[in-house]
């Protein structure tokens, strides 16, 4: 008689991808990639702020079926660190508190309806989705156990994150606490050279007065001046 042994929790497996493709187009990546890297350049210094992109999110032990990736996903009370997906009951059951999603011409209705029942049921306190293709922007925030739309979207201000959104014709321009605006991967390197050739400048300015003063050392004493009289004078 062959004797079945029963599944145990470790048996499961928890893929690290669901097969999806992170973004269906450069325009979507850009902007998970910007929300993704500004939130971390924001929170770089608090050691318990996770912040993520396209990470699987299991919320139920055992039910490797029940996940979601939420474009970018900022979890408050979790230490910084590589995970492979996160495992709600491994991080001491502490769901993810903001959500975004970047939309695509591929996504549908029933598609973030889902996602909003998901996010609403597994405790996500404020959920952001961007239609960086057609410049819509809306956000849910929790009350009491339902997600529900932010009315007036217009200058708001995330009550985890406090960060600012502002949407303008063109595009929606999210702002840092301090008023720095979120800004590209690109136009974070260009204000990074603009900074270090200032630097240079500066540097040069001050070896060139340094340079000026030793050359005025060095007439005076060619004329038998003592500069050091002057200097203790």
């Amino acid at each position: 008689m062959v004797q079945q042994i029963p599944e145990t929790q470790t048996n499961i497996i928890y893929p690290d991808s669901d097969g999806q493709p992170m973004a269906d187009n450069t325009l979507q990546f850009r902007w998970i990639v910007t929300i993704k890297e500004n939130l971390e350049i924001l929170f770089s210094e608090d050691e318990n702020v996770f912040v993520a992109g396209d990470l699987l999110w299991y919320p139920v032990e055992g039910k490797p079926k029940i996940c979601q990736a939420p474009d970018v996903l900022v979890v408050f009370g979790r230490p910084k660190g590589e995970r492979g997906s996160y495992r709600q009951w491994e991080e001491n059951n502490i769901a993810p508190q903001v959500v975004f999603e970047i939309l695509s011409p591929g996504n549908r209705p029933q598609e973030m309806i889902r996602k909003l029942l998901f996010y609403q049921q597994y405790g996500v306190e404020e959920y952001y989705i961007f239609d960086p293709q057609n410049i819509e922007f809306m956000g849910s925030l929790r009350v009491d156990e339902h997600l529900e739309e932010i009315e007036n979207i217009q200058s708001w201000v995330s009550p985890r994150l406090q960060i600012r959104f502002e949407l303008t014709e063109n595009t929606l321009e999210i702002y840092r606490p301090d008023g720095r605006k979120f800004l590209t991967s690109v136009e974070l390197n260009q204000r990074a050279e603009e900074a270090l050739a200032q630097l240079e400048e500066e540097r040069t300015l001050r070896q060139q007065e340094q340079q000026r003063y030793q050359a005025l050392i060095e007439r005076l004493r060619e004329q038998g001046i003592d500069p050091e009289q002057f200097l203790n004078s």
